[in-house]
Formats: structure tokens, sequence, C-alpha cells
């Protein structure tokens, strides 16, 4: 095995050794996106930047503020290339905050099945955070427990996750103005069955949730028919595998829905894929919506979707975080961002509004 130092992770990323130091030194010159990327790798290596700065008992102590950045993800979820990484740019929010405020990270991935602070992922680092961390910010959905435990040890932030059993802050996009104006979109091309559709995760999704609420509200205040079989994947007791979902969506596409909100991009991409396996055309047969603004996919229709203003929700998050190092108690925040819909070639007039207006114009 190679020794990892910063050599090895400026080979690895293909930049100099200067810069990687650079990054650790929050050095102005350093693009923050190169210095999330880098965090990101250091962290996946097992490079404990911040652990190794700490100084020797008999040195003066510490005087500059360090953030824990915790990421519970499988690494090779989180490395996808095939698409946008919102959780890069999520770190690259953060990453700009520390250089700006001076502050340094440490970033640990950490895995969604462990439940406490005692078991694999977390034992270690949690203890040696201790003494380094001034706060804590989390980055994607992390099971109750350990929300709980780590409140307990650290100011602690989360970033696009609200959690509504602990007074924890939170900053996200506005999930329900984001639903909203793309619902206005699809009833605006003449869509009136309008499914809604998520995955199953190994931590609950309560943004999914969030986003299917205020779908619910919006079919509702719109006098649209809800149909509990157009919701696919948002009741817990009835939870179904990708392939599964996948053929129900088939299923009631054929049944009348002419359009499917997708809780997620990803979740998006994946679906217009089997759509176009099953013979159906997107927009041509039925269109398909999805959230968060991500970089269009080969081989499929550029998505109509709403941009996430990622970044702005690290720098935001991390600027929080250091009021509430300063201010322990203040009260708790949900901070949330306005998110626009962006319009792509996934959604187009259902068919048989394409043949009353075809009636129309022969009238």
């Amino acid at each position: 095995m190679p020794k990892i130092n910063q050599q090895y992770i400026a080979e690895e990323l293909g930049i100099s050794r200067a810069t990687v130091s650079r990054c650790f030194t929050n050095h102005p010159g350093i693009n923050p996106t190169t210095r999330g990327k880098v965090f990101a790798l250091a962290s996946k290596l097992g490079y404990s930047h911040a652990e190794k700065r700490e100084p020797a008992s008999h040195q003066r102590r510490r005087t500059s503020t360090t953030l824990g950045v915790l990421i519970c993800v499988d690494l090779p979820s989180f490395e996808r290339t095939d698409y946008g990484n919102p959780g890069q740019e999520l770190l690259n929010g953060l990453s700009e905050l520390a250089r700006v405020q001076n502050v340094r990270l440490d970033l640990h991935f950490v895995r969604p099945e462990d439940l406490h602070i005692n078991e694999p992922s977390y034992a270690k680092i949690v203890a040696t955070g201790r003494r380094l961390w001034d706060g804590v910010v989390l980055i994607y959905p992390f099971p109750q427990s350990i929300v709980d435990e780590l409140r307990k040890l650290h100011p602690v932030v989360s970033l696009t996750e609200q959690y509504g059993q602990s007074p924890l802050d939170c900053v996200d996009a506005d999930h329900h103005r984001g639903i909203e104006r793309l619902v206005e979109h699809l009833c605006g091309k003449g869509h009136e069955r309008i499914g809604f559709f998520t995955w199953r995760y190994p931590v609950e999704a309560s943004w999914a949730l969030r986003r299917y609420g205020a779908y619910v509200e919006m079919m509702t205040a719109r006098g649209l028919d809800l149909r509990l079989e157009d919701a696919i994947n948002v009741d817990p007791r009835r939870q179904l595998s990708l392939e599964e979902a996948h053929a129900e969506v088939i299923k009631q596409t054929k049944a009348g829905v002419t359009a499917w909100m997708c809780a997620a991009d990803h979740q998006a991409f994946d679906l217009v894929k089997a759509l176009q396996k099953a013979g159906l055309k997107v927009p041509q047969d039925v269109s398909v919506t999805g959230f968060d603004g991500l970089d269009p996919l080969k081989g499929i229709p550029r998505l109509t979707t709403v941009s996430n203003p990622f970044h702005q929700i690290g720098l935001i998050g991390g600027k929080r975080l250091l009021d509430l190092i300063h201010k322990r108690f203040d009260s708790q925040q949900h901070i949330l961002l306005n998110c626009d819909v962006v319009v792509g070639n996934s959604v187009a007039a259902p068919k048989k509004t394409k043949k009353r207006s075809a009636k129309r114009k022969s009238a």
C-alpha cells in the first residue's frame, strides 16, 4: 500500500503538493471546489489533517476553530460521477466559509447503518472530535439516535435534512416552493393525473416526504385527484425495491398517469431509463420532473427540475454553526433558501391535450 500523505493526495487529484498543503492551511488563493475535493479524498483515505495538527500538551493551545463534518453515505453513492454530486457542492460551500473565516474542517464519512456513536464508523472519530471540534456539520440524513447523541457533545447544524424530533438548526432549500412551481408548470401544460415517485433509503429521507407533502397540498389546492396508487414509496408500510417501484410506475402510466414528479433528480434519471426500456418515450408518452438541478445525464432528455442552491446551503450552514459556537443555546433556526424551476425537455403536454388542441384548430 502506498504511503498516504499530501503528495499521494496531490497525485490522485492531478494537482501539486503545494496546492494540497494550501488547502489544509486555508490559503486564500485556493478555489473552494478544489479544497472540497481535497478534503473529501483525504477523509476517504483516512488522512486526518486536523488531528495531525493538534499541538502537543507542552505547546500553546490552539486558537483556530475546527468544525467536524460528518457525511452519512456509502462512498460509492457519494462518488457517482455520471451526474452532479450534491454532497460535494455542500462541501464546496463549507470550504469557502472555512477559507474566509480561517476555520479548519475535519471531514469523515460514516455508515448509514450505524445507529450509535460507539459503533465502528463513529467510535474513533467522535472520541478524537471531543478535543478537536468546536461544532459539527451533518450532511445527508442521519439516524435520529446519532443526532441526539451528537447534540449532547457539540453544537450541531444539519444541511438539507430537517429533524422534527430534535431542536436542531438546519439550512435547506424551500421544498414547498419548489414543488409548488413544478405543479404549476405541469398544470400549465395540461396535466391532471400527476404521480409522485421516490426511493427507499437506508435512513429515512424526510426531505422526500416534505416534497411529497407539498405535492399533496398543491394537488388538493388545484382540485386534482389524489390517488394512493399514484404515490410510489411514500408509505413506510409498503416500501418497494427499485425494480418493483419502476414496474409500478410503468403500470400506473399505462393506467392514465401523464406525468411523474420524482423527489430527486437521481431518481428521475433512473426512472426515465426504466420507462425507455419499457418502450415509453419521455416526454411524448409521459412527462417526468426531478428536484435538485443536477447536470443532465447522457442518453436521456434534459430534466425539468428545481435548482437546489447546495453551495449556498453549505456556506450559510457553516456561518450558522459559527454563530452557535459563540452562543450555544441560541434559538433554533430553520433557514430555507429559494429555489426555481429549470425547464428542460422532459415535460410536454399530455396526448389527450394535444388531440383537443388539434380539434380546436380544425374547428
